[in-house]
């Protein structure tokens, strides 16, 4: 079943040592562009969580974020440089005692001094690394139900409006044969007004000519007969689970395609009118079928 590139997954993690919140939010796009809002020290781990969030998706501009709470300090990483903090002090002690004065630490500079931090550089805990991944693709299946929903809802719609274009294509079919009628006969008065003012012969066989000629142009049975393949076509595709929403736009501009031809052809104002209808209702199929994966 088609699903929709719009849709929206959360999944909650809670732990003794962490907790984390990863949440997807994705609208159309023709391909998969995924941007990713995580905390620099995971950066490690984006290429395997791009492999698992393409298991899910493979069209649409996709936003990941992930809210991460450590409750354990060790899981980080890490450490205060003690020494160099000890060794600053103590300099700063002995350049105070040289102007006779005391100096005290002021430690919410301290804190702010980066060189006093370390990062053990490793890579991220591995059973943090291992729950963030089970989150993530907790969320991708929240993510994808959500879809899913939204693809029914896509695909009854759709279906509904193939119905109205079959019916404006059959009416369509109806008219043509009486179309072809009225162009034959306005032809032979034509030709035979045209022959009579120049004085000319009239042979039944070269007006029989003219009309077969003229009406041939005028015969829109094929493209007719395409465009109810296309429709059948439309309708198989709603069926599929692959690269759903490609296919049917493809088909879409093909049935424009052949619609718009079959408005040409005919040359008539009723068969003009309905093209228009079709056209207009062809038009909202397709901006359906830009949310479709």
């Amino acid at each position: 079943m088609p699903v929709s590139m719009t849709g929206f997954g959360r999944f909650e993690t809670n732990e003794d040592a962490w907790t984390h919140v990863w949440e997807i939010k994705s609208v159309n796009g023709r391909f998969l562009d995924v941007k990713w809002r995580i905390p620099g020290f995971l950066r490690g781990l984006e290429n395997g969580w791009e492999k698992i969030l393409r298991g899910f998706g493979s069209r649409g501009r996709v936003d990941v974020s992930l809210n991460l709470e450590v409750l354990d300090s060790a899981i980080l990483g890490v450490t205060f440089n003690e020494t160099l903090a000890r060794a600053m002090f103590a300099e700063m002690e002995r350049v105070a005692a040289s102007r006779g004065e005391v100096f005290t630490p002021d430690y919410n500079r301290v804190l702010a001094m980066s060189a006093l931090w370390r990062d053990s550089g490793s890579e991220p805990d591995s059973g943090l690394a291992a729950s963030l991944s089970a989150g993530l693709e907790a969320a991708c299946r929240d993510w994808v139900r959500a879809r899913s929903d939204e693809g029914a809802v896509l695909v009854a719609d759709l279906r509904a409006r193939l119905e109205t274009l079959r019916d404006l294509a059959g009416r369509i079919a109806a008219r043509i044969p009486d179309v072809l009628e009225e162009k034959k006969a306005g032809l032979r008065q034509r030709i035979g007004e045209m022959l009579a003012s120049m004085g000319a012969e009239y042979t039944e066989e070269r007006m029989l000519q003219e009309v077969a000629f003229i009406t041939d142009k005028l015969d829109v049975t094929e493209e007719l007969t395409r465009l109810y393949a296309h429709l059948d076509r439309l309708a198989e595709t709603l069926d599929g689970d692959a690269d759903v929403g490609k296919k049917l736009d493809f088909l879409c501009q093909e049935t424009f395609r052949e619609i718009n031809t079959c408005g040409n052809k005919a040359n008539d104002v009723a068969v003009s009118r309905l093209v228009v209808d079709f056209k207009a209702e062809l038009e909202r199929c397709r901006e359906q079928v830009q949310n479709i994966e």
